[in-house]
């Protein structure tokens, strides 16, 4: 809602207490505006707008509109008409905008100034009171300017266009303002001596600034504090007198010499010949220094040019009251020098710079499109004195090849060998029993390939490079020639790339292996043998002769890998007599019809016979024409008193397969007696042997024969088709495999009689006969490939410590890519070559030669010649010399090559000394006299004065002027010890086992064992200073042997046999297990999943024949009838039989087994109660089978059973019903059938196998509707759907074990000296472990220490004392020395001073600054001045924080000038001290806190600073309060929040509670946390506890408190409840729970008991549930 014109009494304002008058002023106002308003007319009424709308218009940019809804309101907020509002403030309802559009956000962006400075938040509050104390930081609030601007010229524009694109960045941010930091110093040092030996003087003391004062803090205080001091009275007068000397002016040119050497010419002859007695000093050093000139010229360089000039400086006496005074009135002394020979400054100039080299990137890179080029400078003329340096001589920058035709960058990529053969072995476990014999292993392997990188490009860029030397060479018969294919268009001929360094290739490196597969050859599985056929002829085509043959067959169930030609003989034979290749064959034979027409007697059965040939198939009866037609068989219808006997049972099955001399195949049939005969008149029964017939079978003898069949031979070329394959051309496969052309395998077929051996081939069938010869095709030949030779490898030049280049080999290597077979051509036996590396003749590196140094050259002595000595030729003077840029082997080189490479320039100048007349004079230090024992004796050298000196007085003064030095035979003592850690346990190099060069399979590089550890050794010599551990004759080193334990993979027992099938008849499962016989250890394979007792289990679906047990019933007993009294042998009776469970086969049942294998629901009757027909009663034959119930069953289905009449009836009686019927009821006499598919068995592989491919398999089960499995024919007979797919192949993941790199070469030393260098190696993970393979180690990086060497340094040591010669005060120099320092790079470590010579190899730098600045010049004050001393070394670095609040300001360090002051009087003049601070890094958190001391009298003060690392300071610590002064409590009271109560306590104010140390003394003061009871208007009731805003504030109910309260604190240091207030309450807690109980039970009335029945009283079974999960 847009603003509207509302009166300005409803603004809201903070009621403040400063703010009062203000606000009623303001109500005031308002409530006169609103009611004069409310008196006019129209004055309710206002304008409301709504907010603006989008932007519209036809173009992007400033020319669209937008508009707005307007309308008129009531004060009291509802809309009315437009005409109650004034017309005249009516508010534009439209507006021109800038239109949006999506390329706008190019050109548009916010614009984001700078934050700026932090306000609190108090101070935005309007009469907010400020917090008069801070604690770590004060909340702020800060502002910044964001606006819309356009990005080319920086425009401002409107923020609805940003915003479009991008929401407006705030605005404001919270911020934290620091407390103030006041200052902090540290404690004063001890008093200086007084500054007079007499009189009045000062002694000061002075300290240095630590912390500066940061934030607004307080400024630092005075660094020096003064006192007075007079050692005594002075004797005689004061000295108010000292020379100061000033510095020295500007190095010039002497002005006079033109002017001499204008005089010097016109008198060169009369000085000629003056020559032998030229007395005057001037011309004679004249002569002397032309001369010189001449002679040294030949070696001055022309990069310097060195004018020796001379400097002055003034000497002056000095009162020391500051004024200036006749120098007569210092005390007469030498003076100083006051002129000097100097060299004039000269700048180093250079050369203009040179053309931009071309760019080093020359060809197109999308990855790295820019190169750099670089432009040079030479020197013309080096600084000289004190001249500015010479600039950089080398610029470079970026840039990117120019032109029109750049080639493309070389482009590498990674190319690989082919695969190895596929390798099963690495996968096996360590305690497979396979490892012992690896043949015949197949399914999952690993197979690996070597990796190398090539230049990707090479073909092309060479094209284009010939392509380009081509156009140079101006080929002009272009025309007259094809033109050059287009780019596209090249084909380059194949051929393997030359390797390259493998780091060239930045993309992700091919796997180096890959799971691969073996098939596994599939085993010939063959059907039992089927029974045996028929005699018949060998051809039925041809049936000559007597001779045939009966067969036997089976069939193979599992096609082997390869074809059927590995199987067994599927055909045996045997020889028999009489063969027929087409028989009759009985089917039925009809009812017995007696003769003549009778009812009864004998009679005859026509036999149902149907044609069939030797297979059992039904063929015409034309081709049985030659075999005798089975005739009618006689028979016999028993009459009404005759015996009856039933039919004859089938013939058993042959109790022999064949028969011989001594075994015969018998079979037999039975019959039973029906019915008996009566006493007279009707045909006997027979006997009981005539009830029984047995005859022979299977007569042939038991000679068997088959074919036999060989291996297949190797494919070999066939000469008859060998033409054709020529012709043909058979091309190769693009796999290399390929198939080139045919040929031919044979094999050798025999035939073979069983149990005999070899027989000849007629003996066998010839129809069966195997075939001898089999086509093949031939693979091709692949012959090797190897790549070109890499080139050679770089030969880097390296020299020893004698400047000899060190001699080296290259080599070269080329990869075998493709592995010859099949006869291919063979490999090339070198694979890598070596040379030597041409040894340069001299050694690459440069070095600065100084020449001799010239002669000391004086000050003019027209300059000199009112100087002490100026007669003499002598004082001193500056030398110079010349500096040259020579290569190792001492040839000229150009001096930009010592620029580069060499270490930091000799000096060219130096300060020289001409002794004097006066002076003493001694000849050079000679050596050291040798010792005669090391650590025994001394040694000395000596020198001589020389001359004049020998006979002066003050040179025979050995203090000043020593003849000899002594000192002690140096003592090569060196003492090694061990340090730091052992390292790694590291196994010797060369553990790698025999593999393809290149490769890295699994298994062959030695991971364990037994290996070293080392540990550093250090050398140290008799001062304890580190030394090379050669001089301890250690090679810097301990070895100790350590052992890397082998991982032990899981170890489990072999497969148990398979149980049996758990089913008889149907499908079922059948398991088999292994147990756990050891655990892994050391990173060894893990287990597979166990379940409690430690086994895994494999399960799997078997099928069992339904009819592999049948029951056999043996015929019916004789009748036994019950009424024996009867003289008919007839009525009730019982027959009995014997049934047994017997073995099925082809050939029949075979062998008896235990009666549990078969179904016993199909067990047939042992006995059965029947009535044996009485004489002339009908017989009715035996039941025949039920007929078969419709299917679905239902109760209006029935099946019936039949019998015939055997015997009819005599007169007077009938037969029995000759059929039963009864209804057909399911799962009774009626069955549904249905398939049932088992689950999928567990992924089954071959015995050969370790993981890859195998199957799943699936049952299939007929099942009937009472859940019983029976054979499958009954659901084949339904004719059921069946469409399940019965295997799948599946995939047994391989267990892969963890693949390394090789370890890395072992990096550079960490640090190139010390203690604490490491060397480290990596390895990293070429291939994770899969399946059940081995995991990785978790080591994947080696250290060892690197041999111990000595840190060397050059170090400065500290400024000497200001000196001006030999005079009081004025300005002179200091200096320092560079020294060569040794440490063990430690950061506590010490440091030792040694030889320079240890440090020669190091460049001239100290703390990487190579400007090296051993003096500088200094003020010595003159007595009386008051001046700055030097600046104190910087302090340590200080972390600006908060402790504990993570707070954090940054560090920094300081450093500060204290004033010194010398009289009394001066001290008006003193200068200001100085600090000066700079940002640092890694700074300390300090505290500060005050401490105190009780013991008065002693010197350090009752009340100090101190930080937290122990440093006594001044500042830092918190304002004290209460004041210290108030001394009634000992020690004060010091803590924040304590003060000093009326007994002399220190306690803590209210809100705090008092934190005692173990000495019973207030040790600090915490908070008390608060409890906050919400009240029923507090809209704060969700606060639970929170800390007391300010308790120290004072309140009306409680004034304060006048002494201790608590004795037993609840509160610990840190402000929590301590743990025994939790104790107590919770024993409260416990305490009144008990008593409440207590009571409750003393009150409840007891309940009357009530009888429960007893079924509810009885308990449950426990059950267990358990859910068939192993690991329970």
């Amino acid at each position: 809602m847009g603003q509207g014109w509302r009166g300005t009494g409803g603004t809201p304002w903070k009621r403040t207490g400063e703010s009062w008058y203000l606000l009623v002023t303001l109500l005031l106002c308002g409530f006169w505006k609103a009611h004069s308003q409310t008196d006019d007319g129209k004055s309710v009424y206002f304008w409301e707008t709504g907010p603006w709308g989008r932007c519209m218009g036809s173009d992007c940019g400033p020319g669209g509109s937008q508009s707005r809804a307007v309308w008129c309101a009531h004060v009291d907020g509802w809309t009315t008409l437009h005409t109650n509002c004034d017309q005249g403030q009516r508010p534009s309802n439209q507006r021109n905008c800038f239109r949006v559009c999506d390329w706008h956000k190019d050109l548009y962006d916010w614009k984001l100034g700078a934050w700026n400075e932090c306000v609190p938040v108090s101070a935005r509050t309007l009469g907010a009171p400020r917090q008069f104390t801070c604690s770590g930081g004060e909340e702020g609030i800060q502002t910044r300017e964001v606006g819309c601007m356009l990005k080319s010229d920086g425009s401002p524009a409107e923020d609805a266009i940003c915003e479009y694109f991008e929401p407006k960045p705030r605005l404001e941010q919270a911020c934290l303002i620091p407390c103030p930091q006041e200052c902090v110093v540290t404690e004063y040092s001890p008093w200086t001596s007084c500054s007079k030996t007499c009189g009045t003087g000062l002694r000061n003391r002075v300290r240095s600034v630590l912390v500066p004062p940061l934030f607004g803090g307080a400024g630092c205080p005075n660094l020096t504090e003064f006192q007075s001091c007079k050692p005594g009275p002075c004797v005689g007068p004061e000295g108010l007198y000292s020379l100061r000397v000033a510095l020295w002016t500007p190095c010039v040119l002497p002005q006079t010499r033109t002017a001499r050497q204008a005089k010097r010419r016109k008198g060169k002859g009369q000085v000629l010949r003056e020559r032998g007695g030229v007395k005057d000093p001037e011309t004679r050093e004249l002569i002397q220094k032309k001369r010189s000139r001449n002679r040294l010229n030949r070696q001055e360089s022309p990069f310097w040019d060195i004018q020796v000039g001379y400097q002055t400086r003034e000497v002056a006496c000095i009162h020391r009251n500051g004024s200036r005074v006749l120098r007569n009135l210092c005390i007469p002394r030498e003076l100083p020098l006051t002129i000097q020979s100097c060299v004039l400054p000269k700048d180093c100039q250079v050369t203009e710079w040179t053309e931009w080299s071309s760019c080093s990137k020359t060809c197109v890179d999308p990855e790295s499109p820019r190169g750099n080029r670089t432009r040079r400078r030479q020197v013309l003329q080096f600084s000289v004195g004190e001249g500015i340096e010479c600039p950089l001589l080398e610029e470079t920058e970026s840039c990117e090849p120019q032109g029109g035709s750049v080639p493309p960058c070389a482009s590498y990529t990674w190319r690989t060998t082919e695969w190895s053969d596929c390798r099963v072995d690495v996968l096996l476990s360590q305690q497979d029993r396979r490892r012992s014999n690896m043949t015949g292993l197949c399914g999952g392997g690993l197979q690996t390939r070597e990796v190398y990188c090539v230049q990707a490009n090479a073909e092309l860029l060479k094209y284009l490079n010939n392509l380009k030397e081509k156009d140079k060479a101006g080929q002009t018969q272009r025309q007259q020639k094809p033109s050059v294919p287009p780019l596209l268009s090249i084909t380059f001929q194949i051929t393997a790339s030359r390797p390259v360094e493998n780091k060239l290739c930045t993309g992700p490196v091919p796997n180096r292996s890959q799971l691969c597969q073996i098939p596994c050859p599939i085993d010939c599985e063959v059907s039992p043998w089927g029974a045996w056929g028929p005699c018949i002829f060998e051809n039925c085509n041809d049936q000559t002769g007597k001779k045939g043959f009966k067969l036997r067959k089976r069939q193979i169930t599992n096609e082997p890998t390869g074809g059927p030609g590995s199987c067994p003989h599927l055909v045996e034979a045997m020889p028999c007599d009489e063969p027929s290749c087409y028989k009759w064959q009985l089917v039925s034979l009809d009812r017995c019809i007696p003769d003549d027409g009778k009812q009864c007697g004998p009679g005859t059965q026509l036999p149902q016979v149907q044609c069939i040939n030797s297979n059992g198939d039904i063929v015409d009866r034309s081709l049985c024409s030659s075999s005798a037609v089975l005739e009618p068989i006689s028979c016999e219808v028993p009459c009404a008193r005759d015996c009856v006997l039933s039919d004859w049972t089938p013939w058993s099955t042959c109790s022999q397969t064949c028969s011989s001399k001594t075994v015969e195949g018998k079979q037999m049939r039975t019959r039973s007696i029906l019915a008996y005969n009566a006493g007279e008149g009707g045909s006997l029964c027979p006997n009981s042997s005539a009830l029984q017939e047995v005859r022979n079978c299977n007569e042939h003898a038991c000679i068997v024969y088959h074919w036999q069949t060989g291996p297949w031979g190797p494919c070999t070329e066939d000469p008859s088709t060998a033409s054709l394959n020529t012709s043909a051309g058979i091309r190769p496969t693009g796999d290399g495999q390929g198939l080139c052309s045919m040929g031919v395998q044979t094999r050798k077929v025999m035939c073979v009689r069983v149990n005999v051996g070899q027989v000849p081939p007629k003996k066998c069938p010839e129809g069966p006969r195997p075939s001898t010869m089999r086509p093949c095709q031939l693979p091709c030949k692949k012959d090797c490939i190897v790549t070109p030779f890499s080139d050679w490898t770089e030969c880097s030049v390296s020299c020893d410590s004698g400047g000899d280049a060190v001699k080296k080999k290259q080599s070269r290597r080329r990869l075998v890519i493709q592995v010859p077979s099949n006869g291919g051509q063979e490999c090339p036996v070198v694979l890598e070559e070596e040379r030597d590396c041409e040894v340069p003749k001299v050694c690459p590196g440069f070095r600065w030669k100084t020449h001799k140094w010239r002669k000391c050259q004086l000050v003019p002595w027209v300059l000199r010649k009112d100087t002490p000595g100026a007669q003499e030729t002598c004082g001193p003077g500056l030398q110079t010399r010349a500096v040259s840029c020579r290569q190792l082997d001492g040839t000229q080189a150009d001096i930009s090559e010592c620029l580069k490479s060499a270490k930091a320039m000799p000096a060219i100048t130096q300060r020289c000394q001409l002794p004097c007349q006066d002076d003493c004079q001694l000849t050079n230090w000679s050596k050291f006299s040798s010792c005669t024992a090391d650590c025994v004796g001394v040694r000395t050298r000596k020198r001589a004065l020389i001359g004049r000196s020998k006979k002066k007085d003050k040179c025979k003064n050995t203090q000043m002027y020593p003849l000899s030095e002594t000192q002690y035979c140096p003592c090569d003592k060196y003492n090694a010890q061990p340090v730091g850690k052992w390292s790694d346990c590291i196994l010797p190099e060369g553990g790698r086992a025999e593999s393809t060069p290149g490769m890295k399979v699994q298994g062959d590089v030695k991971e364990c064992g037994q290996g070293y550890r080392y540990q550093a050794m250090v050398c140290y010599d008799q001062d304890n200073r580190l030394v090379e551990t050669s001089r301890c004759n250690s090679h810097g080193y301990i070895e100790e042997a350590c052992i890397i334990p082998c991982p032990s993979d899981c170890k489990l027992s072999e497969w148990s046999n398979w149980s049996r099938c758990s089913k008889s008849c149907g499908s079922g499962v059948k398991v088999r297990s292994k147990w756990l016989r050891e655990k892994p250890y050391n990173g060894g394979r893990p287990c597979p999943k166990l379940d409690h007792i430690n086994q895994v289990y494999e399960v799997v679906p078997c099928q069992s024949d339904c009819n592999q047990y049948v029951w056999v019933a043996e015929p019916w007993s004789v009748w036994k009838v019950s009424n024996v009294d009867l003289k008919e042998n007839c009525g009730e009776g019982v027959q009995t039989r014997k049934v047994r469970c017997m073995l099925n086969t082809v050939d029949g049942p075979s062998e008896a087994v235990e009666d549990y294998l078969c179904d016993p629901e199909e067990m047939p009757l042992g006995a059965r109660e029947s009535r044996l027909p009485c004489p002339e009663d009908c017989v009715l034959n035996d039941w025949g089978t039920w007929s078969h119930c419709n299917v679905p069953c239902t109760r209006n289905n029935s099946r019936v059973r039949t019998a015939y009449t055997l015997r009819y009836p005599g007169v007077g009686r009938q037969c029995p019903e000759m059929s039963d019927k009864e209804s057909c009821s399911l799962n009774l006499n009626c069955f549904n059938y249905f398939y049932n598919i088992t689950d999928w068995s567990t992924c089954q592989l071959s015995p050969n196998a370790v993981c890859g491919s195998g199957i799943k398999t699936r049952m299939l089960d007929c099942v009937r509707s009472d859940g019983k499995s029976v054979d499958i024919k009954f659901c084949e007979e339904l004719n059921l759907e069946k469409n399940w797919q019965m295997n799948v192949s599946c995939t047994v993941e391989c267990p892969v074990n963890c693949q390394l790199s090789e370890w890395s070469a072992w990096s550079e030393c960490s640090q190139t000296c010390g203690l604490e260098g490491k060397m480290q190696r990596q390895r990293s993970v070429v291939q994770a472990s899969q399946g059940d393979g081995r995991p990785c180690p978790s080591q994947m990086e080696q250290w060892k220490p690197c041999p111990v060497r000595p840190c060397y340094r050059w170090q400065y040591s500290p400024w000497s004392e200001c000196r001006v010669e030999s005079v009081v005060c004025g300005h002179g120099t200091r200096y320092r020395n560079l020294s060569c320092f040794v440490s063990d790079g430690s950061s506590d470590g010490e440091s030792s001073m040694v030889d320079e010579e240890l440090c020669s190899s190091l460049e001239l730098a100290v703390n990487g600054d190579k400007k090296i600045i051993l003096k500088e010049p200094c003020t010595l004050p003159c007595p009386g001045e008051c001046y700055l001393m030097e600046w104190s070394d910087w302090s340590s670095c200080v972390n600006i924080c908060v402790k504990g609040a993570g707070v954090d300001f940054g560090s920094v360090q300081v450093r500060s000038r204290a004033v010194l002051a010398q009289e009394p009087e001066n001290l008006q003049l003193c200068p200001d001290q100085a600090w000066e601070s700079q940002p640092c890094t890694g700074g300390e958190c300090y505290e500060y806190k005050w401490l105190s001391s009780g013991r008065p009298n002693s010197s350090r003060p009752v009340v100090w600073c101190q930080r937290s690392d122990g440093l006594n300071v001044t500042g830092g610590c918190p304002a004290m309060n209460p004041p210290v002064d108030n001394s009634s409590c000992d020690p004060p009271c010091l803590m924040t929040k304590s003060f000093c109560s009326e007994a002399g306590l220190c306690m803590c104010e209210e809100g705090f509670t008092e934190v005692l140390s173990p000495a019973g003394q207030l040790d600090q003061c915490a908070p008390i946390p608060i409890l906050e009871i919400p009240t029923a208007g507090d809209k704060k009731g969700d606060v639970k506890t929170s800390r007391a805003i300010n308790p120290t504030l004072p309140t009306t109910i409680q004034p304060g408190r006048t002494g201790r309260t608590w004795y037993l604190q609840p509160y610990g240091p840190d402000g929590k409840l301590k743990m025994w207030v939790y104790g107590v309450a919770a024993g409260a807690f416990v305490l009144l729970i008990f008593i409440v109980s207590m009571i409750y039970l003393a009150c409840k009335k007891p309940k009357r008991p009530q009888r429960q029945r007893q079924q509810n009283n009885r308990l449950k079974p426990l059950t267990l549930a358990y859910d068939g999960d192993t690991d329970m």
